[in-house]
């Protein structure tokens, strides 16, 4: 079993993820705003059990529902949920979570992994590198600030589209090394 990461260690290895892939290249339009004003909070999870990371899961919505002053969340995987089918398992759950706790048109769900993998999508397609992160997280998001904010985004139904064709556009070999520098953080991590 892998001894779990020094927290402040994951939370810096996903900080630099965060400000170098997903502000950087614009993935989220709206992530710049967040990190900037430091309303995201970030919760490392050690636990190791679906049920265990789903009763988490459930008391971050808890956290979010609570404190106004957070406007998002990601709960950071730093010893379970390697195996993307694992993770995803995780992910089926935690919406249902959502939907079945009453916080359905509250919260939003979105998710990152080190393999992420669209469906459909040829392995070697560099459109799965929107969604991969040094570890599993789930982001939970506020459903009425995604709403505020893509009234004020010019089309934001193809920021899907355009980030793959970013993703293309970078090439194997800027991904090949940025997830290596990646690994060695998460490694360090």
């Amino acid at each position: 079993m892998n001894i779990p990461a020094p927290h402040s260690d994951v939370i810096q290895a996903v900080r630099t993820w965060l400000n170098d892939i997903i502000i950087g290249h614009n993935f989220c339009p709206f992530a710049k705003r967040e990190f900037e004003r430091n309303t995201i909070a970030y919760t490392v999870s050690d636990v190791h059990s679906l049920n265990d990371a789903t009763e988490q899961f459930l008391s971050e919505l808890q956290k979010l529902e609570q404190d106004a002053q957070i406007e998002t969340s990601l709960i950071i995987f730093s010893c379970a949920f390697t195996n993307f089918d694992d993770y995803l398992d995780l992910v089926d759950m935690s919406q249902v979570l959502i939907d079945k706790s009453g916080y359905g048109g509250q919260f939003q769900l979105a998710s990152f992994h080190p393999d992420y993998y669209f469906e459909g999508e040829p392995l070697e397609d560099l459109s799965h590198f929107t969604n991969r992160a040094p570890y599993p997280i789930l982001h939970i998001l506020r459903e009425k600030s995604v709403e505020r904010v893509l009234k004020t985004y010019p089309n934001p139904e193809n920021i899907p589209q355009r980030n793959i064709d970013k993703a293309r556009q970078l090439g194997p070999a800027y991904w090949k090394d940025v997830m290596q520098q990646l690994r060695m953080t998460h490694s360090k991590a």
